[in-house]
């Protein structure tokens, strides 16, 4: 058989996996939207839940989920970019580096229910804090930390040498060239590192349960910021929007139980699309930023004009 014919037989193949992936994630989505049908309403989205009475909301929730993404961005990127940028550019081979691989490998393959029991002893039990917001963002940052990790050591490794010897050889320092020239180059793969990780929060139930609550109280704006009805309070208690999905699967008594969580798997659904399609927007933009693309490109509408 002639090479090309086999370059045409495994190429075919390739697109036929990659529509049936395609086909499928499409095939999902319609799937849970259309059992969630009416999600959009405002009642529904910015309303208190019920435990009793059928029509209760997930106002609450929404906001928890969404910040509780938030907050664990703040703690789980610059981690992750910071142990990236060591292990690539500054760790010497030998035993240390070794075994620090060792330690992220261990912790990529920990199941979320375990982080969530040692959550439970360590932020909530050991600390005193009880459940809070805080305590789940960190235990959900342990979950991350090591693909994050990963990909931005990946991301960065990826750089070619020669950018980064032509940078130096500029007169510009280390750290200026890993500022300026090696993270801005390898902004597009951290971003998906940071989207991978984003959506493990988003869906995330079982680390949660143990550390940041099945409950949440009534919040209010107007209350002080170290009461727990303060919705930026963190050391509250944080019920998520994938926790109150399994909630209501399993021991909900409103009538209503199945129809509230599928839209708010809908939701859930929706929020993590919206937030790749953003995440891709901004990725591109900071790209095309740092790269000077932009400035160019006013240049030239400068010397059209």
């Amino acid at each position: 058989m002639k090479a090309r014919t086999v370059d045409a037989i495994w190429t075919g193949i390739l697109y036929i996996v990659s529509a049936f992936v395609v086909i499928l994630l499409g095939f999902l989505v319609v799937t849970i939207v259309v059992k969630g049908w009416g999600f959009w309403d405002p009642s529904f989205l910015f309303g208190n839940p019920s435990n009793t009475q059928a029509g209760g909301g997930i106002g609450p929730q929404l906001f928890n989920s969404l910040y509780m993404l938030v907050l664990t961005l703040l703690i789980s990127v610059p981690l992750g970019l910071g142990a990236g940028i060591y292990l690539a550019e500054y760790a010497k081979e030998g035993k240390l580096l070794s075994f620090i691989r060792l330690c992220i490998e261990t912790m990529a393959s920990l199941p979320s229910i375990v982080v969530g029991l040692f959550g439970l002893l360590v932020f909530v039990t050991l600390t005193g804090w009880g459940y809070t917001l805080i305590g789940g963002a960190l235990a959900i940052t342990i979950l991350n930390l090591p693909g994050l990790t990963r990909v931005c050591e990946n991301a960065i490794r990826d750089v070619p040498h020669s950018v980064k010897e032509a940078s130096l050889g500029l007169g510009a320092t280390r750290w200026q060239t890993l500022v300026r020239v090696i993270i801005p180059a390898a902004l597009p793969q951290i971003m998906t590192g940071v989207i991978l990780a984003a959506g493990r929060i988003f869906g995330e139930a079982a680390a949660l349960i143990y550390t940041s609550g099945l409950t949440t109280p009534f919040l209010n704006a107007s209350a002080d910021l170290s009461s727990k009805l303060n919705p930026f309070n963190i050391f509250r208690p944080a019920e998520t929007l994938t926790v109150h999905i399994w909630k209501l699967n399993s021991e909900g008594i409103v009538p209503d139980a199945k129809l509230i969580a599928a839209k708010s798997a809908a939701i859930l659904v929706i929020m993590v699309l919206l937030f790749n399609i953003v995440a891709r927007f901004v990725s591109a933009v900071l790209q095309r930023y740092f790269t000077g693309n932009t400035h160019r490109k006013k240049q030239q509408t400068k010397m059209v004009s």
